[in-house]
This record gives C-alpha cells, structure tokens and sequence, in this order.
C-alpha cells in the first residue's frame, strides 16, 4: 500500500492523480488532501477517498462540517504540516507557482519521495530544493510529461553517457504567429490549447513558451547537465515527450498520446511500472506524421529570457518566475497585451540584478522584489496604453 499526500488536489493534476488511484484499488491510500479554496470541490474529493487530513489553505475560508475519520483544517501551516506526515510514501506537489517550494522542502526533508508537478519549486530554488533531499535522503520524480520521459530515457545510465536532451514544446495555440499577429490575442485563445488539458496558469505559460524554460531550468537540477546540454524544440502533436542523445549518437525517446494520467502513474509506482488498461493505446500509424520545428525566439522572447535566466544563475530564476506569474495574471486580467508579457518580466530581472540564494528568506527577497517590479511595470503598461488611446 503506497501511501499519499496529494496537495493541490482540486487542480488539473491533484484531480488526474485521484482518477489513477480510484483504477487501482488497494494499491494507494490518501492520507492527506489539500486545496489553497475550493472547498466544495475538496469536500466531494474527501467524500470519496476518506483521507485522514483535509486542509484549505485560505485561513478564511468556512470548513464543511467534518465527516467521521476525517480533520479538516485550514491555513498555511496545516498544508506544511500534510507534506510533512510521517505515515506519507509519497507527497505529491501539485501546488501552483512559487508557493509550492517550502512544501517541497519540507517533504524532502521528511525523508518522502517527492512526485513533482510544481516546477517552480525547482526554478525558485534549486540548490536549496537539492539540498533538502541530499538532508532527508529523499528522492524527486518529476511529474512533468517532458521531465518524466528523460528519466524513462536515461534510467540505468551514468550520466557521463549522455550527450544532449531535447525537451519538446506543443508550440501552444499561437504556433506560427509573428509577433503582429500576437499584438491583439486574447486570454480565451491563449486558454484554448490545441493538446493538453491543464490550468490557467501553465496554459498561458505554454502558449508563451514560458512553460518551456522553465522546464529547461528544471532538467538542470533534475539531472545535473549544464545548459548547453539542454535544448527545446516544437513538436504539434505532442507524442514524442523527449529526447536523449547518448555520446555514442544513439537517440532514446518516450512516445505516448498527451495525458498526465501516464507520468503521474509511472511517478507513484516508481520505480515499478503498474499496467493500466484505461490508457490509450500508442498506435504509430494514427499518431503520423510527427514533425518537428525549431522555436521562434522573436514571437516568443519569454524562453530566451528564461534560460537566460537560469543561466545567470542565483536568483534570476526565482526572479523570472515571480515577473512572470505577474505577467500571466495581468494577462488574463486584460491588464497587458500577449507581447507585454515579455516586457513586464524583463523589468523585473533588469530591476533586482543577481543575488546569490542562501535559504528561503534569499528567495522570498528575490520573489517579492521581483513581484514589485511586475506590478509596476504592468501599471506604466496600462498608463501608455491610456495615454495613446486618449
């Protein structure tokens, strides 16, 4: 019985995790369950799987009335508290944005394998996030499509013999725009993503190709290899996850139709493979053709500023993020244009330099300059903005 903390449950991957425990009956048991406010959506989750804990984080948010076997508790501090249960397996992160990183701390320090959906845990801190586990002796399984198949890929090799990993990119909804074309798109458009199914957040992400470098930071602390190891490519349709290349020139990739259902799966049962009838079969011949394409760095500037970023080094990383997490916020808002975006981020790295992070406090610094900077930027934005049109 692999036992789980499952925070951020009532997001896209909390909810996909929950369908691929409820196909394994007797396999898994959920011991904690948390959401920062959808508390009905919670209370239904809690209905079904009877975890021990349930935790809102918004400390004024109403708690249900408790069912029997179950503690309901609210705030941040009781969230910390579920990745922390000594009885947990696994904690998986599904938290959205920089919140997630003390969580993944803490749960490293605990000793839990942590299945990683939170990839900003990684691009905030890194280094801190690596030295929890090497604390607590804890192992991370990422839960990214892209990250999950270059540990499929490289499972059983020494680093040494890998030369090059390539991640692969949907290209988003705006595939083939120039820039023109990306003046006037709305946040509806940038929500319809042509593959995957997920949140706002990481939707917007890929639609800016965001998402993508900050997976390429997060593949430099998952396996250790410098940036000039990691690269991107488009690839539409979304089968090929990624690839390695060996130094021998052999190229391993992980194929599969897009769901997280797979990587979620192959996450709580690492390193066993469990079989799955549900799962939609890979057939080559109706996956065809599979092409592929390089990034365009002036329609989409966001990657380039993030692997940059990540390239600096200290905390110009947490401080893409933060803008960045601003930036989509104003997007949505229809407080900045697509292209802004961009704009509103580079203020916000051009503006705090490079720190050196020492422990969280040097990330929550970095995070809440970096975050002053965004708002700024998005205010002087919609000031022009009134100026012109006036």
């Amino acid at each position: 019985m692999i036992r789980l903390a499952i925070l951020g449950a009532t997001g896209s991957i909390g909810r996909s995790t929950l369908e691929v425990v409820a196909r394994h009956p007797g396999r898994f048991e959920v011991v904690a369950l948390t959401s920062n406010r959808r508390v009905e959506a919670l209370a239904a989750q809690v209905a079904r799987v009877r975890p021990r804990l349930a935790v809102v984080g918004d400390e004024g948010a109403s708690l249900p009335m408790p069912r029997a076997g179950t503690e309901w508790r609210r705030g941040r501090g009781a969230v910390l508290e579920a990745a922390t249960l000594p009885d947990v397996d696994v904690v998986v992160n599904a938290l959205v944005g920089s919140a997630g990183l003390e969580p993944t701390l803490l749960a490293l320090e605990a000793g839990h394998r942590l299945a990683l959906a939170n990839k900003e845990s990684l691009v905030a801190g890194g280094p801190l996030v690596l030295q929890a586990a090497g604390r607590g002796g804890a192992e991370i399984v990422p839960i990214d499509s892209e990250h999950s198949a270059i540990l499929q890929c490289i499972e059983g090799y020494d680093r040494s013999a890998v030369q090059r990993i390539t991640l692969t990119a949907s290209g988003g909804p705006f595939r083939g725009r120039n820039p023109a074309q990306l003046q006037h798109v709305r946040p509806s458009e940038a929500l319809n993503h042509p593959t995957w199914d997920m949140g706002a957040k990481i939707t917007v992400d890929s639609a800016t190709l965001a998402n993508k470098a900050l997976e390429v930071i997060e593949a430099h602390y998952l396996y250790g290899f410098g940036y000039e190891r990691i690269g991107a490519v488009v690839h539409p349709q979304s089968i090929v996850h990624s690839f390695v290349e060996f130094v021998d020139g052999s190229v391993l990739a992980q194929m599969g139709f897009p769901t997280m259902e797979l990587p979620i799966l192959y996450a709580l049962n690492y390193p066993e493979r469990v079989e799955d009838g549900t799962l939609r079969t890979y057939d080559p011949v109706r996956a065809s053709p599979l092409t592929f394409e390089d990034i365009d760095h002036e329609a989409f500037p966001l990657f380039g500023l993030g692997v940059e970023a990540g390239r600096r080094g200290g905390c110009a990383a947490a401080v893409y993020n933060a803008g960045n997490e601003i930036a989509v916020q104003a997007f949505l808002e229809e407080r900045v244009r697509f292209p802004e975006m961009a704009d509103v981020v580079e203020a916000a790295l051009d503006g705090v330099g490079v720190h050196e992070i020492h422990d969280v406090e040097d990330v929550l610094a970095a995070d809440g300059e970096a975050r002053s900077l965004a708002l700024r930027a998005v205010k002087r934005l919609e000031r022009v903005r009134t100026e012109t049109t006036a």
